[in-house]
Protein backbone atom coordinates (compact mmCIF):
# COMPACT_ATOMS: atom_id res chain seq x y z
CA UNK A 1 0.00 0.00 0.00
CA UNK A 2 1.14 3.55 -0.74
CA UNK A 3 0.50 6.82 1.10
CA UNK A 4 -0.90 10.04 -0.30
CA UNK A 5 -0.51 13.51 1.11
CA UNK A 6 -4.22 14.47 1.17
CA UNK A 7 -3.24 17.93 2.35
CA UNK A 8 -6.52 19.48 1.36
CA UNK A 9 -8.55 16.88 3.23
CA UNK A 10 -6.64 17.31 6.45
CA UNK A 11 -6.72 21.09 6.36
CA UNK A 12 -10.46 20.99 5.95
CA UNK A 13 -10.70 18.49 8.82
CA UNK A 14 -8.86 20.83 11.19
CA UNK A 15 -11.14 23.74 10.28
CA UNK A 16 -14.27 21.65 10.72
CA UNK A 17 -13.19 20.27 14.09
CA UNK A 18 -12.60 23.81 15.34
CA UNK A 19 -15.99 24.99 14.11
CA UNK A 20 -17.83 22.05 15.64
CA UNK A 21 -16.08 22.49 18.99
CA UNK A 22 -17.10 26.13 19.08
CA UNK A 23 -20.74 25.21 18.44
CA UNK A 24 -20.89 22.60 21.15
CA UNK A 25 -20.70 19.50 18.97
CA UNK A 26 -18.08 16.86 18.41
CA UNK A 27 -16.32 16.30 15.10
CA UNK A 28 -14.36 13.25 16.11
CA UNK A 29 -15.37 9.97 14.51
CA UNK A 30 -14.44 6.35 14.09
CA UNK A 31 -14.81 4.18 11.04
CA UNK A 32 -16.75 0.96 11.18
CA UNK A 33 -14.49 -0.30 8.41
CA UNK A 34 -11.06 1.08 9.24
CA UNK A 35 -9.28 2.46 12.29
CA UNK A 36 -7.24 4.86 10.17
CA UNK A 37 -10.21 6.98 9.10
CA UNK A 38 -9.74 10.71 8.59
CA UNK A 39 -12.38 13.36 8.02
CA UNK A 40 -12.34 15.92 5.23
CA UNK A 41 -15.19 18.16 6.30
CA UNK A 42 -14.88 21.88 5.70
CA UNK A 43 -15.34 24.57 8.28
CA UNK A 44 -18.93 25.45 9.05
CA UNK A 45 -17.84 29.07 9.18
CA UNK A 46 -16.48 29.01 5.64
CA UNK A 47 -18.69 30.86 3.18
CA UNK A 48 -18.56 32.23 -0.34
CA UNK A 49 -20.04 31.05 -3.59
CA UNK A 50 -18.17 28.57 -5.74
CA UNK A 51 -18.68 27.40 -9.30
CA UNK A 52 -20.78 24.26 -9.50
CA UNK A 53 -17.99 21.89 -10.49
CA UNK A 54 -15.05 23.43 -8.62
CA UNK A 55 -12.79 21.43 -6.32
CA UNK A 56 -14.42 21.26 -2.90
CA UNK A 57 -11.20 20.35 -1.04
CA UNK A 58 -8.74 22.90 -2.39
CA UNK A 59 -7.41 24.44 0.83
CA UNK A 60 -3.67 23.82 1.21
CA UNK A 61 -2.17 23.81 4.73
CA UNK A 62 1.16 25.43 5.50
CA UNK A 63 4.13 23.74 7.13
CA UNK A 64 5.63 20.28 6.73
CA UNK A 65 3.66 18.34 9.35
CA UNK A 66 0.72 17.33 7.14
CA UNK A 67 -0.88 14.09 8.34
CA UNK A 68 -1.25 11.35 5.78
CA UNK A 69 -4.20 9.15 4.89
CA UNK A 70 -3.46 5.54 4.11
CA UNK A 71 -4.42 4.94 0.48
CA UNK A 72 -6.20 1.62 0.00
CA UNK A 73 -7.55 0.40 -3.31
CA UNK A 74 -11.34 0.17 -3.28
CA UNK A 75 -13.01 -3.01 -4.48
CA UNK A 76 -16.66 -2.86 -5.50
CA UNK A 77 -18.70 -4.48 -2.78
CA UNK A 78 -15.83 -4.27 -0.32
CA UNK A 79 -15.34 -2.09 2.72
CA UNK A 80 -15.18 1.67 2.44
CA UNK A 81 -11.61 2.93 2.36
CA UNK A 82 -10.25 5.65 4.66
CA UNK A 83 -10.04 8.04 1.71
CA UNK A 84 -13.66 7.42 0.68
CA UNK A 85 -14.81 8.08 4.22
CA UNK A 86 -12.74 11.25 4.46
CA UNK A 87 -13.97 12.52 1.10
CA UNK A 88 -17.59 11.89 2.06
CA UNK A 89 -17.43 14.16 5.12
CA UNK A 90 -18.13 17.39 3.24
CA UNK A 91 -19.38 18.94 6.45
CA UNK A 92 -19.37 17.16 9.81
CA UNK A 93 -21.61 19.84 11.27
CA UNK A 94 -23.10 20.26 14.69
CA UNK A 95 -24.12 16.81 15.94
CA UNK A 96 -26.16 17.66 19.04
CA UNK A 97 -29.60 16.95 17.55
CA UNK A 98 -28.37 13.74 15.91
CA UNK A 99 -26.92 12.65 19.25
CA UNK A 100 -30.33 13.23 20.83
CA UNK A 101 -31.97 11.01 18.20
CA UNK A 102 -29.42 8.27 18.87
CA UNK A 103 -30.17 8.46 22.58
CA UNK A 104 -33.88 8.00 21.83
CA UNK A 105 -33.03 4.97 19.71
CA UNK A 106 -30.83 3.53 22.44
CA UNK A 107 -33.67 4.00 24.93
CA UNK A 108 -36.03 2.00 22.70
CA UNK A 109 -38.34 4.94 22.01
CA UNK A 110 -40.45 5.72 18.94
CA UNK A 111 -38.41 7.45 16.22
CA UNK A 112 -39.61 8.60 12.79
CA UNK A 113 -37.05 8.87 9.99
CA UNK A 114 -37.97 10.68 6.75
CA UNK A 115 -36.00 10.65 3.49
CA UNK A 116 -36.80 13.67 1.32
CA UNK A 117 -35.46 14.03 -2.21
CA UNK A 118 -35.91 13.28 -5.89
CA UNK A 119 -35.76 10.09 -7.93
CA UNK A 120 -32.57 8.82 -6.26
CA UNK A 121 -34.21 8.98 -2.85
CA UNK A 122 -37.37 7.48 -4.32
CA UNK A 123 -35.26 4.49 -5.38
CA UNK A 124 -34.95 4.75 -9.16
CA UNK A 125 -32.57 2.06 -10.53
CA UNK A 126 -32.53 0.21 -7.19
CA UNK A 127 -36.14 -0.30 -6.12
CA UNK A 128 -38.00 0.14 -2.86
CA UNK A 129 -36.08 -2.53 -0.94
CA UNK A 130 -32.53 -1.77 -2.12
CA UNK A 131 -32.49 2.03 -2.29
CA UNK A 132 -30.22 3.92 0.09
CA UNK A 133 -33.16 5.10 2.19
CA UNK A 134 -34.41 1.59 2.92
CA UNK A 135 -30.87 0.24 3.43
CA UNK A 136 -30.07 3.03 5.86
CA UNK A 137 -33.28 2.42 7.75
CA UNK A 138 -32.55 -1.33 7.86
CA UNK A 139 -29.17 -0.52 9.43
CA UNK A 140 -30.83 1.64 12.07
CA UNK A 141 -33.33 -1.12 12.86
CA UNK A 142 -30.55 -3.68 13.23
CA UNK A 143 -28.45 -1.30 15.30
CA UNK A 144 -31.33 -0.44 17.63
CA UNK A 145 -33.64 -3.49 17.74
CA UNK A 146 -35.56 -2.22 20.77
CA UNK A 147 -36.57 1.05 19.10
CA UNK A 148 -39.77 1.48 17.11
CA UNK A 149 -38.59 3.15 13.89
CA UNK A 150 -41.12 4.53 11.43
CA UNK A 151 -39.73 4.72 7.90
CA UNK A 152 -41.00 7.38 5.48
CA UNK A 153 -39.66 7.62 1.94
CA UNK A 154 -40.72 11.05 0.66
CA UNK A 155 -38.72 10.94 -2.57
CA UNK A 156 -40.47 12.14 -5.73
CA UNK A 157 -38.68 11.96 -9.05
CA UNK A 158 -37.90 15.14 -11.00
CA UNK A 159 -38.44 17.40 -7.98
CA UNK A 160 -36.00 19.86 -6.44
CA UNK A 161 -35.92 22.26 -3.53
CA UNK A 162 -38.73 24.54 -4.78
CA UNK A 163 -41.24 21.71 -4.87
CA UNK A 164 -39.57 20.18 -1.80
CA UNK A 165 -40.13 23.16 0.46
CA UNK A 166 -43.74 23.52 -0.68
CA UNK A 167 -44.59 19.85 -0.07
CA UNK A 168 -42.68 19.64 3.22
CA UNK A 169 -45.75 20.19 5.40
CA UNK A 170 -47.72 17.40 3.76
CA UNK A 171 -44.98 14.86 3.07
CA UNK A 172 -42.53 15.42 5.94
CA UNK A 173 -43.69 17.53 8.87
CA UNK A 174 -47.08 15.84 9.10
CA UNK A 175 -45.13 12.71 10.14
CA UNK A 176 -43.50 14.51 13.11
CA UNK A 177 -39.98 13.41 12.13
CA UNK A 178 -37.05 12.92 14.48
CA UNK A 179 -34.44 12.55 11.73
CA UNK A 180 -34.60 13.87 8.15
CA UNK A 181 -32.31 13.11 5.21
CA UNK A 182 -32.39 15.56 2.29
CA UNK A 183 -31.02 15.29 -1.24
CA UNK A 184 -31.81 17.60 -4.14
CA UNK A 185 -28.25 17.99 -5.43
CA UNK A 186 -28.80 16.74 -8.98
CA UNK A 187 -32.32 18.15 -9.37
CA UNK A 188 -31.43 21.70 -8.32
CA UNK A 189 -29.62 23.22 -11.30
CA UNK A 190 -27.78 26.40 -12.19
CA UNK A 191 -30.59 27.33 -14.58
CA UNK A 192 -32.39 28.55 -11.44
CA UNK A 193 -29.51 29.06 -9.06
CA UNK A 194 -30.93 31.79 -6.85
CA UNK A 195 -34.39 30.23 -6.52
CA UNK A 196 -32.85 26.86 -5.70
CA UNK A 197 -30.51 28.33 -3.09
CA UNK A 198 -33.29 30.23 -1.35
CA UNK A 199 -35.78 27.36 -1.43
CA UNK A 200 -33.15 24.88 -0.16
CA UNK A 201 -32.20 27.18 2.71
CA UNK A 202 -35.88 27.84 3.47
CA UNK A 203 -36.51 24.10 3.46
CA UNK A 204 -33.75 23.50 6.00
CA UNK A 205 -35.04 26.29 8.23
CA UNK A 206 -38.67 25.12 7.91
CA UNK A 207 -37.78 21.56 8.89
CA UNK A 208 -35.42 22.64 11.66
CA UNK A 209 -38.06 24.82 13.29
CA UNK A 210 -40.60 21.99 13.56
CA UNK A 211 -41.86 21.18 17.04
CA UNK A 212 -40.14 17.76 17.15
CA UNK A 213 -36.67 19.39 16.84
CA UNK A 214 -35.57 16.99 14.09
CA UNK A 215 -31.95 16.29 13.24
CA UNK A 216 -31.05 16.86 9.59
CA UNK A 217 -28.43 15.09 7.47
CA UNK A 218 -27.98 16.40 3.93
CA UNK A 219 -26.71 14.29 1.04
CA UNK A 220 -24.85 15.40 -2.09
CA UNK A 221 -25.06 13.29 -5.25
CA UNK A 222 -23.56 13.78 -8.71
CA UNK A 223 -24.01 13.16 -12.39
CA UNK A 224 -21.37 11.17 -14.24
CA UNK A 225 -19.66 14.35 -15.46
CA UNK A 226 -19.50 15.85 -11.95
CA UNK A 227 -22.52 18.12 -12.33
CA UNK A 228 -23.99 18.72 -8.89
CA UNK A 229 -25.40 21.57 -6.83
CA UNK A 230 -23.12 20.55 -3.96
CA UNK A 231 -21.18 23.80 -3.67
CA UNK A 232 -24.29 25.96 -3.41
CA UNK A 233 -25.98 23.54 -1.02
CA UNK A 234 -22.71 23.09 0.82
CA UNK A 235 -22.33 26.81 1.40
CA UNK A 236 -25.77 26.83 3.00
CA UNK A 237 -25.27 23.79 5.25
CA UNK A 238 -22.03 25.31 6.52
CA UNK A 239 -23.87 28.48 7.45
CA UNK A 240 -26.43 26.43 9.34
CA UNK A 241 -23.73 24.07 10.65
CA UNK A 242 -25.46 20.80 9.77
CA UNK A 243 -23.97 17.61 8.32
CA UNK A 244 -23.49 16.90 4.63
CA UNK A 245 -22.41 13.52 3.26
CA UNK A 246 -20.90 13.74 -0.21
CA UNK A 247 -21.37 10.68 -2.39
CA UNK A 248 -20.01 12.84 -5.18
CA UNK A 249 -16.58 13.37 -3.65
CA UNK A 250 -16.28 9.79 -2.44
CA UNK A 251 -17.35 8.03 -5.63
CA UNK A 252 -15.70 10.25 -8.25
CA UNK A 253 -12.36 9.94 -6.47
CA UNK A 254 -12.29 6.13 -6.66
CA UNK A 255 -13.44 6.31 -10.28
CA UNK A 256 -10.71 8.83 -11.12
CA UNK A 257 -8.16 6.48 -9.54
CA UNK A 258 -9.36 3.61 -11.70
CA UNK A 259 -10.59 1.38 -8.89
CA UNK A 260 -14.09 1.20 -10.37
CA UNK A 261 -15.97 2.57 -13.38
CA UNK A 262 -19.08 4.73 -13.43
CA UNK A 263 -20.95 1.88 -15.10
CA UNK A 264 -20.24 -0.25 -12.01
CA UNK A 265 -22.40 2.01 -9.87
CA UNK A 266 -24.95 3.45 -12.34
CA UNK A 267 -26.92 2.36 -15.38
CA UNK A 268 -27.27 5.91 -16.71
CA UNK A 269 -25.59 9.27 -16.17
CA UNK A 270 -27.35 10.07 -12.87
CA UNK A 271 -29.04 7.32 -10.88
CA UNK A 272 -27.00 4.91 -8.72
CA UNK A 273 -27.78 1.25 -9.30
CA UNK A 274 -27.98 -1.32 -6.48
CA UNK A 275 -24.21 -1.22 -5.72
CA UNK A 276 -24.27 2.59 -5.88
CA UNK A 277 -27.13 2.83 -3.40
CA UNK A 278 -25.31 0.40 -1.12
CA UNK A 279 -22.20 2.62 -1.15
CA UNK A 280 -24.26 5.72 -0.38
CA UNK A 281 -25.95 3.98 2.54
CA UNK A 282 -22.57 2.83 3.87
CA UNK A 283 -21.22 6.38 3.75
CA UNK A 284 -24.25 7.64 5.68
CA UNK A 285 -24.25 4.88 8.29
CA UNK A 286 -20.50 5.21 8.74
CA UNK A 287 -21.06 8.84 9.68
CA UNK A 288 -23.87 7.94 12.07
CA UNK A 289 -21.64 5.28 13.63
CA UNK A 290 -18.98 7.93 14.25
CA UNK A 291 -21.54 9.91 16.24
CA UNK A 292 -22.56 6.81 18.18
CA UNK A 293 -18.92 6.13 19.04
CA UNK A 294 -18.40 9.68 20.29
CA UNK A 295 -21.79 10.13 21.93
CA UNK A 296 -20.47 10.89 25.42
CA UNK A 297 -18.46 13.84 24.08
CA UNK A 298 -21.27 15.51 22.13
CA UNK A 299 -23.02 18.19 24.15
CA UNK A 300 -23.72 21.89 24.28
CA UNK A 301 -25.73 24.14 22.03
CA UNK A 302 -27.24 22.89 18.79
CA UNK A 303 -26.96 24.71 15.47
CA UNK A 304 -28.19 28.32 15.69
CA UNK A 305 -30.40 28.85 12.65
CA UNK A 306 -31.67 32.15 14.03
CA UNK A 307 -28.23 33.71 13.67
CA UNK A 308 -28.32 33.17 9.88
CA UNK A 309 -30.44 36.02 8.56
CA UNK A 310 -29.30 36.47 4.96
CA UNK A 311 -30.89 33.36 3.44
CA UNK A 312 -33.69 30.89 3.95
CA UNK A 313 -36.55 33.16 5.02
CA UNK A 314 -38.67 33.56 1.88
CA UNK A 315 -40.38 30.17 1.77
CA UNK A 316 -40.54 29.02 5.40
CA UNK A 317 -44.36 29.19 5.29
CA UNK A 318 -44.58 27.38 1.96
CA UNK A 319 -47.48 25.02 1.26
CA UNK A 320 -49.41 23.52 -1.63
CA UNK A 321 -53.01 24.19 -2.59
CA UNK A 322 -54.22 20.90 -4.08
CA UNK A 323 -57.55 19.35 -4.94
CA UNK A 324 -57.78 17.69 -1.52
CA UNK A 325 -57.60 21.01 0.36
CA UNK A 326 -58.68 23.69 -2.13
CA UNK A 327 -61.70 24.53 -4.25
CA UNK A 328 -61.03 26.75 -7.28
CA UNK A 329 -63.25 29.82 -7.44
CA UNK A 330 -63.90 28.87 -11.08
CA UNK A 331 -63.18 25.57 -12.87
CA UNK A 332 -63.70 26.60 -16.49
CA UNK A 333 -62.78 23.70 -18.77
CA UNK A 334 -60.78 22.03 -16.00
CA UNK A 335 -61.89 18.93 -14.13
CA UNK A 336 -60.34 17.21 -11.13
CA UNK A 337 -59.21 13.76 -12.21
CA UNK A 338 -58.70 11.00 -9.64
CA UNK A 339 -55.28 9.85 -10.70
CA UNK A 340 -51.66 9.86 -9.59
CA UNK A 341 -49.68 12.10 -11.90
CA UNK A 342 -45.99 12.32 -11.06
CA UNK A 343 -46.75 11.32 -7.44
CA UNK A 344 -49.14 14.23 -7.04
CA UNK A 345 -52.69 13.10 -6.58
CA UNK A 346 -55.82 14.26 -8.40
CA UNK A 347 -54.72 17.17 -10.62
CA UNK A 348 -57.04 19.58 -12.41
CA UNK A 349 -56.95 18.86 -16.15
CA UNK A 350 -58.24 20.80 -19.15
CA UNK A 351 -58.46 18.70 -22.31
CA UNK A 352 -59.97 19.31 -25.77
CA UNK A 353 -59.66 17.28 -28.94
CA UNK A 354 -59.80 20.20 -31.37
CA UNK A 355 -57.32 22.38 -29.45
CA UNK A 356 -59.74 25.30 -29.17
CA UNK A 357 -60.21 27.07 -25.83
CA UNK A 358 -62.32 30.13 -25.00
CA UNK A 359 -62.02 32.86 -22.37
CA UNK A 360 -64.47 30.97 -20.19
CA UNK A 361 -62.20 27.91 -19.99
CA UNK A 362 -59.74 29.37 -17.48
CA UNK A 363 -59.39 27.98 -13.95
CA UNK A 364 -59.19 30.56 -11.14
CA UNK A 365 -57.99 30.49 -7.54
CA UNK A 366 -58.07 32.87 -4.62
CA UNK A 367 -55.18 32.71 -2.13
CA UNK A 368 -53.38 34.60 0.61
CA UNK A 369 -49.62 34.84 0.47
CA UNK A 370 -46.70 36.94 -0.68
CA UNK A 371 -45.27 34.38 -3.13
CA UNK A 372 -47.05 32.19 -5.66
CA UNK A 373 -46.11 29.54 -8.19
CA UNK A 374 -47.70 26.73 -10.18
CA UNK A 375 -46.93 23.01 -10.26
CA UNK A 376 -48.00 21.69 -13.65
CA UNK A 377 -47.55 18.72 -15.93
CA UNK A 378 -44.77 18.65 -18.49
CA UNK A 379 -46.11 16.40 -21.25
CA UNK A 380 -44.39 14.61 -24.12
CA UNK A 381 -47.41 15.04 -26.42
CA UNK A 382 -50.70 16.93 -26.80
CA UNK A 383 -49.72 19.61 -24.31
CA UNK A 384 -50.63 23.26 -24.65
CA UNK A 385 -49.50 26.61 -23.28
CA UNK A 386 -51.35 28.78 -20.75
CA UNK A 387 -51.41 32.46 -19.89
CA UNK A 388 -51.25 33.14 -16.16
CA UNK A 389 -52.92 36.26 -14.76
CA UNK A 390 -52.21 37.53 -11.25
CA UNK A 391 -54.72 40.02 -9.88
CA UNK A 392 -55.93 40.64 -13.42
CA UNK A 393 -52.48 41.29 -14.95
CA UNK A 394 -50.67 38.91 -17.30
CA UNK A 395 -47.80 37.53 -15.20
CA UNK A 396 -46.43 34.58 -17.20
CA UNK A 397 -46.93 32.25 -20.13
CA UNK A 398 -46.15 28.59 -19.51
CA UNK A 399 -45.55 26.03 -22.24
CA UNK A 400 -46.09 22.47 -20.97
CA UNK A 401 -44.56 20.83 -24.06
CA UNK A 402 -41.80 18.28 -23.47
CA UNK A 403 -41.46 16.74 -26.96
CA UNK A 404 -39.13 13.75 -27.28
CA UNK A 405 -38.57 13.92 -23.51
CA UNK A 406 -37.96 10.98 -21.19
CA UNK A 407 -41.54 11.09 -19.87
CA UNK A 408 -44.26 13.17 -18.26
CA UNK A 409 -43.49 14.83 -14.93
CA UNK A 410 -44.46 17.67 -12.59
CA UNK A 411 -42.58 20.95 -13.16
CA UNK A 412 -42.84 24.27 -11.37
CA UNK A 413 -43.01 27.88 -12.47
CA UNK A 414 -42.59 30.67 -9.96
CA UNK A 415 -45.08 33.36 -10.89
CA UNK A 416 -44.39 36.19 -8.46
CA UNK A 417 -42.65 36.97 -5.17
CA UNK A 418 -42.94 39.95 -2.85
CA UNK A 419 -46.70 40.36 -3.14
CA UNK A 420 -48.58 42.55 -0.70
CA UNK A 421 -50.30 40.91 2.26
CA UNK A 422 -53.89 39.92 1.71
CA UNK A 423 -55.98 38.08 -0.86
CA UNK A 424 -54.92 37.62 -4.47
CA UNK A 425 -56.43 35.97 -7.53
CA UNK A 426 -54.69 33.61 -9.94
CA UNK A 427 -56.14 32.77 -13.34
CA UNK A 428 -54.75 30.04 -15.63
CA UNK A 429 -56.08 30.34 -19.17
CA UNK A 430 -55.28 27.61 -21.75
CA UNK A 431 -54.22 28.82 -25.19
CA UNK A 432 -55.73 27.39 -28.35
CA UNK A 433 -53.66 25.41 -30.83
CA UNK A 434 -54.05 23.04 -33.75
CA UNK A 435 -54.89 19.48 -32.72
CA UNK A 436 -55.49 17.88 -29.31
CA UNK A 437 -54.48 19.96 -26.30
CA UNK A 438 -54.35 19.53 -22.54
CA UNK A 439 -52.88 21.16 -19.46
CA UNK A 440 -52.41 19.68 -15.97
CA UNK A 441 -52.47 21.85 -12.82
CA UNK A 442 -51.06 19.71 -10.01
CA UNK A 443 -50.98 22.39 -7.31
CA UNK A 444 -50.67 26.08 -6.52
CA UNK A 445 -47.52 26.82 -4.49
CA UNK A 446 -47.87 29.66 -2.01
CA UNK A 447 -45.90 31.12 0.87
Amino acid sequence: MKKISAMALCAALILSMTACTDSGSSSSSSSSSSSSESQSSQSSTETGSAPENSDNNSTEPSGDSTPEIEEVAYTLGGELTPTMIANSRYNVGNQVRLANVIKKLQAGEDVTVVYLGGSITQGTSAGDDLCYARLTNNWLEEKFPDANITYVNAGIGATGSYIGVHRADKDVLSKDPDLIFIDFSVNDTTERTEINKETYASLLRKLWNHSTNPAIITVAMTQENGTSFINYHGEIVKKFDIPMISYKDAILDVIDKGYIKWTDISGDNIHPNVPGHAILSELITNYIQSVIDDLDNISGAESDFASVTDIGNTYVNAKLLMSDNTEPTKLGAFEMKETNFGNFMNPWIAKVNDGQFTDDDAIEFEFEGTNVGILYGKLTKNSCAVDVYLDGELAATIDAAFPDGWGNYVEFEQIKTGLSEGKHTLKIAPKSQDGPAMFYVSAIAIS
